[in-house]
């Protein structure tokens, strides 16, 4: 039997549904409600605060793997690198498993063929008391992965439900932001050897051959995304303000080595199912690019619990939007895509999309960046899924 065509009322009710915005009036035809016009006017005012950075947010690869792990991936002319998001909830069996087969791809003296690192897309521990709950779901599923993690927040790592995670992102930084590598007790208390990552903060920008990152905290509502930071009833732009100077400092040495960037966010800047995507946080950051002239060409979230790509058509590039919050979680539905334009979009196409378990193996070279999606389950990975080049000289994007 299919559904009953809808009637909408044009009449506004602030009683009527859970939330007073499920009304058709476009937000600036609608009566305010408590001050607000939008549902998103509402989570803006529910923005946790956003902890300042060490420094100028800047990392180099070698702070991370090292110089001889450095100069083998410029001697190779490859840098390899895995990413997926979602990942630390109850026993993490589901995660573990992801991690093992993660951990296939590396070879004991392979050198640069071995990736540089996991690039955890945030959401790592999610419930309560995250500071205990690192050791089973962090630390214990990756305990056979043999490459470093980084990593930026998700929401739940940011979310503060109980007094115990005051405050905000306090378990994050502990266990990725440390001043000092260390094995931290909820690895030791299990035996497990990996310590604590030294990024200079829950945003960052890392410098590796071949590719800068930029790694940005889109805060802890659970939809949509924002740059801004909360708090003590004022707005914090600080994060914005460093990625504007950030992009700036790129722009300035561009002339040098010619470098792909990679952006990460873990609410997704589009998105067709599980969540949608955050327009709001998109609109930031197309004007940080704007303004610098310079834009990624690749931009990497997660929050949503299944694989997606997007291709945006925007500055006389193409740019992939990926989507991989595979990492642990049961897989949200998502639709089959269709290379049709995208929801509410003029530039952007719909252009891959699985309900699945994985990770992302991505290899950077002068040349291109090559995605690939490898779905997980209990027989671990089975073939790559969604192969996809990004030409850095002529900007277009070729799959297969």
């Amino acid at each position: 039997m299919g559904r009953k065509p809808q009637q909408s009322s044009t009449s506004y009710s602030a009683k009527r549904y859970a939330h007073p915005f499920f009304v058709p009036e476009p937000p600036e035809l609608r009566s305010p409600h408590k001050g607000n016009h939008r549902m998103a006017d509402w989570h803006e005012k529910q923005l946790g605060p956003i902890p300042k950075v060490r420094g100028n947010g800047r990392i180099d690869l070698t702070d991370i793997i090292g110089a001889e792990g450095v100069k083998e991936i410029s001697d190779l002319g490859e840098l390899r690198f895995h990413a997926l998001g979602d990942s630390g909830a109850g026993d993490a069996h589901e995660a573990e498993m992801i991690s093992d087969s993660m951990a296939e791809d590396y070879r004991p003296g392979a050198g640069a063929l071995n990736p540089a690192f996991l690039l955890h897309l945030g959401d790592i521990i999610y419930g309560n008391d995250k500071t205990h709950n690192y050791g089973q779901r962090f630390y214990k599923p990756y305990r056979r992965y043999p490459g470093k993690i980084i990593a930026i927040p998700g929401n739940h790592d940011g979310e503060v439900k109980a007094q115990i995670d005051a405050p905000s992102l306090k378990a994050f930084e502990a266990n990725f932001c440390a001043t000092q590598a260390a094995i931290p007790d909820q690895a030791s208390g299990s035996g497990i050897y990996r310590e604590t990552m030294t990024l200079p903060g829950v945003y960052w920008m890392l410098d590796a051959p071949l590719a800068r990152f930029i790694g940005l905290y889109s805060n802890l509502v659970e939809n949509p995304g924002f740059l801004e930071g909360g708090g003590d009833g004022a707005q914090d732009k600080s994060q914005i303000q460093w990625l504007q100077s950030t992009l700036r400092h790129i722009k300035s040495v561009g002339s040098g080595e010619r470098k792909a960037l990679i952006v990460a966010t873990h609410h997704p800047l589009f998105s067709a199912g599980g969540h949608s995507g955050s327009d709001h946080m998109r609109d930031t950051l197309d004007r940080a690019f704007e303004q610098a002239d310079v834009w990624p060409d690749l931009v990497l979230s997660a929050h949503s619990h299944n694989y997606q790509r997007y291709t945006r058509r925007i500055a006389g590039k193409s740019i992939p939007y990926i989507v991989a919050g595979t990492g642990g979680m049961k897989p949200q539905k998502v639709p089959d895509a269709t290379g049709e334009p995208a929801e509410k979009s003029s530039d952007t196409t719909y252009d891959g999309s699985l309900a699945s378990l994985g990770y992302l193996f991505v290899s950077v070279s002068a040349a291109e960046i090559k995605t690939e999606f490898w779905p997980v389950d209990e027989k671990g990975a089975t073939r790559a899924y969604d192969p996809v080049s990004i030409d850095l000289t002529s900007h277009t994007v070729r799959r297969g």
